[in-house]
């Protein structure tokens, strides 16, 4: 269920938005989430090729789950009346069996779009030390108090007017 949409009125600079946490992963949530999309490739549910043949410390957490993870955050906190107009990360650190991920992001800057608000949020994926090994930015446009409703679909001529 996705959360009320804020209101862009209502956002500051440096604000959180709600985390999301998963984990602990296990192999299996690793090998489901592999044969949902059908990814076959060995380090994903072969501890001892990814060990022995890649050299890597265990099976390791797909990256396309880590991008849904991000993408479910800021849709998420974004609502039904707001809009994800980017989104962006690198995968930097490698997760593993027995790691609780918590996605997270923080606002950034907010630009005023008109009859619209954009809010730029830094956001990543920490494991259970701290460590961001996927870190990013997005873009989010979300309505202001008393005014009309993001339009679905999205048409991106309304931030060519967006202050800088």
């Amino acid at each position: 269920m996705l959360a009320k949409t804020p209101l862009f009125d209502s956002i500051n600079v440096g604000d959180s938005i709600t985390p999301l946490v998963k984990g602990p992963m296990t192999t299996a949530h690793i090998m489901r989430w592999s044969s949902a999309i059908e990814n076959w490739h060995r380090i994903h549910y072969d501890r001892t090729y990814a060990q022995e043949h890649d050299k890597l410390p265990d099976v390791m957490v797909n990256g396309s789950w880590k991008q849904h993870v991000l993408i479910q955050l800021v849709s998420d906190w974004a609502g039904e009346d707001g809009w994800v107009v980017e989104i962006d990360f690198q995968f930097r650190g490698m997760d593993v069996p027995g790691n609780t991920l918590t996605a997270f992001g923080t606002v950034t800057e907010t630009r005023d779009c008109g009859a619209y608000g954009l809010v730029m949020l830094e956001i990543g994926l920490k494991n259970e030390t701290g460590q961001n090994g996927t870190p990013g930015t997005a873009s989010v446009l979300l309505p202001k108090a008393g005014g009309p409703p993001v339009p679905y679909p999205f048409d991106p001529a309304i931030l060519a007017g967006a202050e800088s």
